[in-house]
């Protein structure tokens, strides 16, 4: 059994960060759909632009919104404005074809990579 990568959403920008919210990354729930996420998944997200690295679990935002939000202490890592990745994983004993989108500054989807 290997953690290999399900679903990525590719240069994201961070539109709101929340430090007052008890923890999480909020995305537009198109987003979620469109990438495979399931609500309450443990995901990574890394910053583009500070290097930043760390996990947290989905919520979803309004549909069609670009929100991404980072909520509680990972609004001090990774700022408004920040561009990201967030990646989702599974344990399994086989090879998968993962599910990669890339979204533009908006974050609406552009197209599968």
């Amino acid at each position: 059994m290997r953690f290999v990568l399900r679903s990525k959403i590719h240069k994201a920008t961070v539109t709101e960060a929340n430090i007052n919210y008890l923890g999480s990354i909020t995305i537009d729930e198109a987003l979620i759909e469109k990438a495979g996420f399931w609500i309450g998944e443990k995901v990574l997200v890394v910053s583009n632009m500070s290097g930043s690295r760390l996990e947290t679990y989905v919520i979803a935002g309004k549909r069609n919104s670009g929100i991404i939000c980072m909520n509680g202490a990972s609004a001090l890592l990774i700022k408004k404005g920040e561009e990201i990745i967030v990646m989702g994983f599974e344990l399994i004993d086989k090879s998968i074809k993962p599910i990669n989108i890339l979204v533009d500054k908006t974050n609406s989807f552009v197209k599968f990579l």
